[in-house]
Parts: C-alpha cells; sequence; structure tokens
C-alpha cells in the first residue's frame, strides 16, 4: 500500500502501460513498450526537522509541542498489530516521516520488527518511549504494579533497541496522578506525554473517519496520537503525506524539538 507513494503505483494499480503519451492495456494484444530505465532514486516526501537549539521543557506533562514552529510529532501507541507496525516503518523509510512510538512491550510486534526498526532508532529518525508492559490503567495499581509494568518495558526496549525511552511515557488511556508519576519519574520517565490531537485508530474505524480525523487535528507544534493496532491507517498514508505537504508542517519525534532540564 506504501507504492502508493510513488509515481509507479498509478500503473500497477490501473493494469496499464504509459508510453510517449499513449496508454496500452495490458493484455489487448499490443504489445508493450520497453521498460524504462530505473529512476532515481525518489527524494523523501517530507521535509527534515527544523534546525536550531531545542526547546528546554521541565520535568511536567507535556500536551503540545512548546513554542512557535512549524512541526509536528505524530506519536504512535500500542503496537498490537504487526502489519501496521511494518508499515509504518515502510511509510518512514519511504517519505523520510520521523514518528515517536509508545511501545507496549507484551505485543510480538516490536520483536518481529527488530531488525527494520533498530537502524531508524539508531539513526533517530524513530524514537521509542514506554508504554507499560501490557496496557492496564496504572491509576489503578499498587506503586509495585506500576514500577513492574514501566520496569518490563524498560529493560525490553534497552536489550532490544539499545535504548529505554526515558524521559518520556505514556501512560494508557492517559490516566496518571501524583502517585503514578512519582514511581515514574523513580524509573527515569519524568515527562508524561499526552496529546492535543488524535488520528482515534485506538479501535476499527474506517478510513474516512481516520482521514477526517487528520484534517482537524494536523496543526502546528501539536502532539498527535495515532496507534498500530488496525490496517484502516495503512492504506491512508498518501493522503495523510499531503496534508501534512498543504500545511508546510514538519514531522519531528519529540528528540528533535526537546530537552528535560
Amino acid at each position: 500500500m506504501l507504492a502508493l507513494l510513488t509515481a509507479g503505483a498509478a500503473v500497477a494499480l490501473t493494469g496499464c502501460a504509459t508510453a510517449g503519451g499513449e496508454t496500452v492495456e495490458a493484455g489487448s494484444g499490443g504489445e508493450l513498450p520497453a521498460p524504462p530505465q530505473p529512476p532515481a532514486p525518489p527524494r523523501p516526501l517530507l521535509p527534515p526537522p527544523p534546525g536550531g537549539p531545542k526547546s528546554t521543557i521541565p520535568a511536567a506533562t507535556i500536551t503540545e509541542l512548546p513554542g512557535p514552529g512549524t512541526s509536528m510529532a505524530l506519536t504512535v501507541d500500542d503496537g498490537a498489530s504487526p502489519e501496521v507496525v511494518g508499515a509504518y516503518v515502510r511509510w518512514a523509510k519511504d517519505t523520510g516521516a520521523r514518528f515517536t512510538f509508545f511501545v507496549t512491550g507484551y505485543y510480538e510486534s516490536w520483536t518481529i520488527h527488530r531488525d527494520a526498526l533498530r537502524p531508524l532508532v539508531d539513526a533517530g529518525q524513530i524514537q521509542l518511549g514506554n508504554h507499560t508492559w501490557d496496557h492496564p490503567a496504572l491509576t489503578g495499581l499498587a506503586a509495585s504494579g506500576i514500577a513492574d509494568q514501566l520496569g518490563r518495558t524498560k529493560a525490553f526496549l534497552r536489550n532490544t533497541f539499545g535504548v529505554d525511552g526515558t524521559p518520556f511515557y505514556r501512560p494508557p488511556f492517559g490516566y496518571h496522578n501524583a502517585a503514578v508519576d512519582r514511581v515514574a519519574a523513580d524509573l527515569g520517565y519524568t515527562v508524561p506525554t499526552m496529546w492535543d490531537g488524535s488520528l482515534s485508530d485506538s479501535g476499527l474505524i474506517t478510513e474516512e473517519y481516520l482521514i477526517e480525523c487528520a484534517r482537524r487535528y494536523f496543526a502546528a507544534q501539536k502532539i498527535i496520537i495515532g496507534h498500530a493496532n488496525f490496517p484502516p491507517v495503512t492504506h491512508c498514508y498518501g493522503q495523510l503525506v499531503d496534508i501534512i505537504r498543504e500545511r508546510n508542517l514538519a514531522l519531528v519525534t519529540l528528540n528533535d524539538v526537546v530537552r528535560v532540564g
């Protein structure tokens, strides 16, 4: 589905070849022209993160990117679907898109795609944060349970990807309080990361509604939440790229634009 982002996708989908402005239907009896020489690798469709100094933020809850600018952080939670995680990785490779994944360590997607993800993590194009081990409401757990949920995923991230996601964590359902934040901070997670726009795709929705949400919320300095759980988003990458480009936004990871003071 990510081939829709390239010019050759139209040919593949219509079942026809184009040469010299004429369209020759495959299987029509006419001879197809010799295949063209492979084009040069396409340039990334999305701009790199902005340069300049990072904004310093306190160790506290964040819901949007600080200060003026044209950046947008698309943060992706959970990872219940290996198909969707793999498609996000492909999107990053094909377009230069930058994401912050909040990893639920229990899901096998992260292990399945470890080899594809690790170079992007090492390069800083994909950032990983902590979204607990198996997604409970942390406010319903004792301190030991909170520590176990965050600590297990911290160890998984370190052992699998060489990073531990600190200082950013996202509590499942957005549920956190002072007690949760104290335990998280003891493990190095001093910045509970909320959001101020959503693709609304934690459950199964239509592609049309997902794009409606993107058009509603994609804007400068927003933290957007999406989910790697259901396939509709994998059919929408071309449209999402179009919205980002139309609005002159730069996709960034949190580490691209902020540092914790």
